[in-house]
């Protein structure tokens, strides 16, 4: 049988529990206005909402579509690059910073064709000259237009890159561009989502990926598999060019297209 001291501990106990609570919900109410939270919340899920819908149209029309999409409305392209910023936040590691660290392992004269620079992180990353171009500039050093006609001449830059960035559905257009701008003996880069090259899941074969490159007029030097979000692949442009260039197969690259929740 409990008796009154007993029940009065307990009371006592269940009083400064009770005290902790309100203090602490207390300090919470003064630090965070009210509803702010649920705000917050609310905000972040229509900007997610707003970047998977962005980005499932890049990932399923054409770069010229996808020009004229942002040219309708310019400020679309910042919601894309905060929600893809978002993404990349939660890789363990990024390809773009492979990338960098291979361009600052070589010489700083090689001239580069960054396609699809979003923030321009290779430019502002390294001492090479680097023509970042994307769809939409808000950055002086940035070229806007589609990547399948740039301004570049032919055979005059040392590296072209890819990171992430073969996204529309004629993306064969964009490596034939990268062809006949690079020199020969021109390095091409190439960063991508690793379920887009994994046919387990419904991806490309990234063989038969690795050889509609090559009979571009390429050669494979390096597949990297390693990485658990990203492959990567180097490879140079051939130096006599392809004779009689037959149609080339190019395997359908997996779009990229975030759950929705």
């Amino acid at each position: 049988m409990e008796t009154q001291r007993s029940r009065n501990r307990k009371g006592a106990k269940r009083r400064r529990a009770q005290g902790n609570e309100q203090n602490r919900d207390a300090k919470k109410s003064k630090s965070e206005p009210p509803g702010s939270s649920f705000l917050e919340k609310m905000k972040a899920r229509l900007s997610g909402g707003h970047f998977r819908m962005i980005n499932e149209k890049l990932y399923t029309c054409t770069g010229e579509e996808a020009l004229d999409y942002f040219k309708e409305d310019p400020s679309l392209f910042n919601v894309y690059h905060a929600g893809y910023q978002a993404q990349m936040s939660q890789w363990p590691e990024q390809p773009v910073h492979k990338i960098i660290e291979w361009l600052q392992a070589r010489s700083p004269s090689l001239t580069v064709a960054d396609f699809g620079c979003g923030d321009a992180r290779v430019a502002k990353s390294v001492k090479n000259k680097v023509f970042s171009f994307d769809l939409v500039s808000n950055d002086p050093d940035v070229i806007a237009g589609d990547m399948s006609n740039t301004c570049l001449d032919s055979s005059s830059v040392d590296v072209a890159i890819f990171c992430l960035s073969l996204m529309g559905v004629n993306y064969p257009n964009f490596l034939k561009e990268a062809h006949r701008v690079l020199k020969p003996s021109g390095w091409l880069l190439i960063a991508e989502v690793k379920s887009r090259l994994d046919p387990k899941t419904g991806g490309a074969d990234p063989n038969k990926f690795i050889k509609a490159v090559c009979e571009l007029g390429f050669t494979r030097v390096s597949k990297d598999f390693t990485n658990k979000m990203f492959v990567l692949f180097h490879f140079t442009k051939q130096e006599k060019p392809i004779s009689k260039r037959k149609e080339i197969a190019w395997p359908e690259l997996k779009p990229c297209i975030y759950k929705r929740r």
